[in-house]
């Protein structure tokens, strides 16, 4: 079964080996080209995360420098990667072809530029997430103290996200940022969160926040990492379900979806390590899920909810 993944870490490792590390087959990759398709992915979100510790003046350039990785590397070296810019471009991929489309993972790169943010649209960006857990210009993130809600600039990229039909990503922002999101957003998403009430992390969301998200038509989708799946020791793919089921019992059935973070995961869970093992998830849910259901969880929950 296919399977659409919303968030990777992979142009960061690109980034960081300065193109030595090759999409196609290298082993330090969970999600290079040879695992997406062992695992039947269908179509991969690739982050562009800056580092909160670059240097503002250097931050805008390192975001370029992940696109050109992108187009360079995971498109231009892998002739059945193709890129996806628009929302219909999903309907469009043929067999046998893995779709990959850029997400911006916090504002930080773009200061208080909103022309920035212009280019990287236009660059094929087509989900922006605020802030990481820290703080920027537009909101806090879930590990400022603070704990503050977007400021002015943060609620003009919301709008700006609304008017370009981009998803606006709730994962990492404070609660009152969520909140924020929540009264400004037509498109929101939370690419890799779990529940709050099975396991206590500030990156979590509450349940308060799911039915919040459910209600306005937004998705959430479960991140693999395993201290947001339970707060030590090894983790199942038994007990990450138990999150897919929580959410389905806020009423989230047809509003759940994948964001592994591979890539961006120092741990794993047993037997779904990289993306090739997505198929041990997949078989898992059909163990209590109906194929239609599961098929949601995979795909077509997504598919349904773009933005049109």
């Amino acid at each position: 079964m296919k399977t659409i993944d919303l968030h990777c870490d992979v142009l960061l490792r690109l980034y960081d080996s300065k193109g030595k590390v090759k999409f196609k087959n290298a082993s330090e990759l969970d999600a290079n080209y040879e695992k997406l398709k062992k695992g039947e992915v269908h179509v991969q979100a690739f982050a562009i995360f800056i580092d909160p510790d670059t240097k503002s003046d250097e931050k805008f350039q390192a975001a370029l420098d992940q696109i050109h990785y992108f187009y360079t590397d995971v498109i231009g070296n892998n002739p059945n990667m193709k890129v996806l810019k628009s929302w219909s471009d999903f309907d469009e991929l043929q067999e046998g072809e893995i779709g990959a489309f850029l997400t911006l993972e916090g504002v930080d790169a773009i200061g208080n530029d909103l022309q920035k943010l212009t280019i990287l649209h236009e660059l094929g960006v087509i989900s922006i997430g605020l802030t990481w857990n820290n703080a920027n210009l537009a909101a806090d993130g879930v590990g400022e103290k603070r704990a503050a809600g977007l400021t002015m600039f943060g609620r003009e990229i919301v709008q700006f996200n609304n008017e370009h039909k981009i998803l606006t990503d709730v994962s990492h922002l404070s609660e009152q940022a969520f909140w924020d999101v929540m009264d400004e957003a037509d498109y929101p998403i939370a690419s890799h969160s779990n529940s709050k009430t099975l396991c206590n992390h500030v990156r979590n969301l509450t349940d308060e926040q799911a039915k919040a998200m459910f209600e306005k038509g937004g998705l959430i989708h479960v991140v693999y990492n395993p201290p947001f799946v339970k707060e030590e020791g090894e983790v199942s793919i038994a007990e990450l379900i138990e999150h897919i089921d929580h959410f389905c019992s806020l009423g989230g059935i047809k509003q759940i979806g994948l964001g592994s973070d591979f890539d961006g995961i120092s741990s794993k869970i047993v037997h779904l390590e990289d993306a090739s093992m997505h198929p041990n998830l997949i078989n898992e849910l059909l163990k209590t899920y109906s194929e239609e259901e599961v098929k949601g969880f995979a795909y077509q929950n997504f598919l349904d909810h773009r933005p049109k």
